[in-house]
């Protein structure tokens, strides 16, 4: 029977088993940590190197073990050779706070493919509403008029809020309008509403005409027909024949943007003199223009009787002549821009270059007896609002109420 037995000083006082047990025997007991001599008998540390810890990411610590691994829970291995062993309390609370993120699961496409569509529609619609011109945006029965339900920019940023900048911007869509009929022949303006050759203007200007005559800004001259007239409104439409390529387009604002005291800019043919500019404000709104619905009437001051002007109503007051019998009143735009005859059916536009109104009437001092060439402007006009006549346009192209 083989015995065991120790001399004194040989192992560190311990556990009394450890040295009946092998698997003890092979690993010596760590030196405890303490204050006291280290012995100079006790066998050296092991010749490994102590497990060092172990970082995932940074800022985050993991150790590999608490410092009773390997051994079963038995014995006093506590702390790691050359690490004081972690507490278990705290590295718990780290590992909790910060856990080792897993893969993100990749974002659904279709939901992220949605959104940038959504987001591509939104900025569609507000580049078609808000930014740059309104050339291109269909009116009403799909026609090509450009036409606008908020203030849009045409003038070039250069020019922008000058009349030099409205005048050449908008220029090229106001024509000169003759017509001839068995009364004699009258002069007026037209806007340019689509690039077929549709042209807005007065009901008067045209009425009873058996021929219309067009004058485009280039000098060039077209036979026009007319579509459809509203002697209510005093609105008339008319079409150019054999239309050339190229129109210039006028863009349709919103009149009811207008505000008094608005800077505006008027565009017509006074006394034959085509593309004739001159500016002004809106000095009121909704003003009540009455107007003659009868065309005898109308063609007799028009074609040289009275004043050569369109006559009308306003605060119980007859201008230009007798209105008669039959009458109709509408809303309009009142302007101290100067008008002249000539000028009716021309456009009244705002300083980016949007039409608001169409020119329909205008006061002139002159007494029935003066010749027309003598009737000067008081700077006292009106406009019908840009935005009855985009609601009559569709009647209009369908022949009017008058047929």
């Amino acid at each position: 029977m083989t015995e065991s037995f120790r001399r004194s000083g040989e192992y560190p006082q311990g556990d009394d088993h450890r040295a009946t047990d092998p698997m003890r025997a092979a690993y010596p007991q760590q030196q405890p940590v303490s204050s006291s001599p280290v012995n100079p008998e006790w066998p050296p540390p092991p010749a490994y190197e102590p497990i060092a810890p172990v970082t995932v990411e940074p800022g985050t610590t993991v150790w590999p073990g608490s410092g009773q691994g390997g051994d079963g829970g038995h014995g006093g291995g506590g702390a790691y050779a050359g690490y004081p062993e972690p507490d278990a309390v705290s590295s718990t609370a780290v590992l909790q706070a910060q856990p080792v993120p897993a893969a993100p699961a990749p974002a659904p496409k279709k939901r992220a493919k949605g959104t940038i569509a959504l987001l591509a529609a939104v900025a569609i619609v507000a580049a078609a509403i808000g930014g740059g011109t309104a050339y291109g945006i269909q009116e009403l029965t799909g026609k090509d008029t450009a036409s606008s339900s908020v203030s849009t920019t045409v003038v070039p940023a250069a020019k922008k809020g000058t009349v030099a900048g409205v005048a050449q911007a908008v220029s090229p869509s106001i024509v000169e309008i003759s017509a001839t009929s068995n009364a004699g022949s009258s002069t007026g303006s037209g806007v340019i509403i689509s690039s077929s050759g549709e042209i807005v203007t007065n009901n008067h200007v045209i009425s009873g005409a058996s021929e219309i005559k067009v004058r485009l800004s280039s000098g060039k001259s077209y036979t026009a027909k007319a579509v459809g007239t509203d002697s209510k409104k005093d609105l008339a439409l008319i079409k150019l024949e054999n239309a050339p390529s190229g129109l210039k387009v006028a863009t349709l604002g919103n009149s009811d943007g207008v505000q008094v005291g608005d800077d505006v800019v008027a565009i017509g043919s006074p006394e034959g003199l085509t593309g004739t500019v001159t500016s002004g404000i809106v000095s009121a709104l909704n003003r009540d223009v009455t107007v003659s619905t009868d065309e005898s009437q109308g063609q007799q001051q028009q074609q040289g009787g009275g004043s050569g002007q369109w006559p009308f109503s306003f605060g119980g007051q007859q201008f230009n002549g007798d209105t008669g019998s039959s009458t109709t009143t509408y809303k309009a735009i009142q302007t101290d821009a100067s008008l002249n005859p000539g000028n009716s059916g021309g456009a009244l536009i705002d300083m980016n270059g949007n039409i608001v109104g169409i020119n329909s009437a205008m006061y002139s001092a002159a007494d029935s007896s003066s010749s027309s060439s003598s009737a000067g402007s008081v700077g006292l006009g009106f406009a019908i609002p840009i935005n009855t006549v985009k609601s009559d346009l569709a009647s209009l192209r369908a022949g009017g109420s008058d047929s």
